[in-house]
């Protein structure tokens, strides 16, 4: 196979794992492939292995290594504010890294069975002024900074790595999906002000909630689209499998083959009743964070989401003032790929060892390691 300078994005799912491929020096180059929906997971290697093998012959590449997009019901966000007296000497970028290494540290030592996959600073405040981004060296007395932590549960990422592995992959870097998928969202989008994005998934739902550029909060339920499926089991006596078949095709306007004289307005009674709990959770969720900002704009997305129409939002009150993204493969590969190859001033950035040139977020990598 030719050499060429490719970067690969898995997102894997718990219903679904998807997957891109992009030469970066050519941007008509670039290749996706995904896997049908499923519930089981003991097949996930196979399913994984059949991508690769797909965007290699596409690409004529082969895959040593690529970035990991999941997420997990037991995902944490974690604010750790920091503060240190300077005593009018220069700020120099040195004390900020101390100032970062010793709040990991903390996190560390209360939180041993989680993976830390997003540093961001969120907040200078030195001498009493807020800035977003740290300022040029410039001489202060005291400085407070408010990071905040996303982080993974380690066993979830050492299974993915696993996995991998026994296909020779290495995982260079491992992100959060919803939130790499919020941002770039929001850029592409042009969204200012206040704004929440509720990711519905298999079996949790997130929210990431942003005031102006920063992001305030990330939290998550374990709640999810599964629970409709469960739902309509339960009530309806029927088995998990076909629960999920009328769920995903209860938009259509007449009976459902097979079920029975089971009218689709009894079916939607079940769904929108358990989406009408998640979006509740979901808006205490966004008002304890976003409330003391004013208003907010909600943007839903997700694999969860799709079962939704246009239709029937009036049929939901939370769904009055949502804005639906219907995403795609492309769409949520090109959110992992944009993470890694843009800057975000308000993270510190883990980038791959081989990298010869180094800026201030980027040494962070070594100085952690």
């Amino acid at each position: 196979m030719n050499i060429k300078n490719f970067q690969t994005v898995f997102d894997c799912g718990f219903s679904k794992v998807r997957a891109g491929t992009f030469n970066i020096d050519n941007d008509n180059e670039t290749f996706y492939s995904d896997s049908e929906f499923f519930t089981d997971q003991s097949n996930l290697k196979l399913k994984i292995q059949k991508i690769v093998t797909s965007l290699e012959k596409d690409s004529n590449e082969y895959i040593n290594n690529i970035t990991l997009m999941i997420d997990s019901p037991k995902m944490l966000s974690i604010v750790i504010s920091l503060s240190k007296k300077l005593e009018g000497y220069k700020l120099k970028k040195k004390k900020v890294q101390f100032m970062v290494q010793e709040a990991k540290q903390q996190f560390l030592k209360y939180y041993i069975n989680y993976n830390i996959a997003h540093i961001i600073i969120n907040n200078y405040k030195i001498d009493g002024v807020d800035y977003s981004y740290l300022p040029d060296e410039i001489e202060c007395d005291f400085i407070s900074l408010d990071i905040l932590f996303i982080c993974l549960p380690t066993d979830l990422v050492f299974y993915f790595k696993e996995i991998f592995s026994k296909s020779n992959i290495l995982v260079n870097k491992i992100i959060c999906s919803s939130y790499a998928k919020s941002i770039n969202y929001k850029n592409n989008l042009n969204l200012s002000g206040n704004r929440s994005f509720i990711d519905v998934g298999f079996n949790k739902t997130s929210i990431i909630s942003y005031c102006s550029d920063k992001i305030i909060s990330l939290d998550v339920l374990p709640i999810g689209g599964n629970d409709i499926t469960k739902d309509i089991s339960k009530i309806l006596e029927i088995e998990l499998k076909r629960s999920e078949k009328m769920k995903r095709n209860f938009n259509l306007n007449l009976k459902l083959p097979n079920s029975n004289d089971i009218l689709i307005e009894s079916l939607q009674k079940i769904i929108f009743a358990r989406t009408e709990e998640i979006f509740e959770l979901c808006i205490k969720s966004i008002k304890s964070n976003l409330c003391t900002f004013g208003k907010f704009k909600i943007i839903l997305m997700g694999e969860g989401s799709k079962i939704f129409d246009r239709q029937h939002k009036d049929k939901i009150s939370f769904l009055n003032d949502v804005e639906f993204l219907g995403e795609t493969t492309e769409d949520i590969c090109k959110s992992g790929f944009k993470f890694i190859t843009k800057l975000n001033k308000h993270e510190v950035v883990v980038v791959p060892k081989k990298q010869i040139k180094h800026g201030f977020f980027e040494r962070f990598f070594h100085f952690f390691s």
